[in-house]
């Protein structure tokens, strides 16, 4: 079953927030410097996150499109027999 691409993006989203804040804040930067680039961060995320959700929903269709279609031949080679 593919993946829900929104929340597993918006999962990287958030993650990649807090982490860039908590290292902008440990840098000792200002806080609206910290919010800033982890926004910037998690925008960024979010869209790497989609793409690969997207891309690993491709594959997983194509490799159940093969299973379905090789159990059908099966199927009809030994319907043949």
């Amino acid at each position: 079953m593919p993946l829900h691409i929104k929340s597993v993006a918006v999962n990287i989203a958030v993650t990649c927030f807090f982490c860039v804040s908590m290292i902008g804040w440990i840098s000792g930067l200002t806080p609206f410097t910290c919010c800033k680039r982890a926004l910037v961060g998690a925008v960024l995320a979010y869209i790497a996150g989609a793409w690969a959700v997207r891309g690993v929903n491709a594959i997983l269709v194509s490799a159940m499109v093969t299973n379905e279609m090789n159990e059908q031949e099966e199927e009809n080679s030994d319907d043949r027999d």
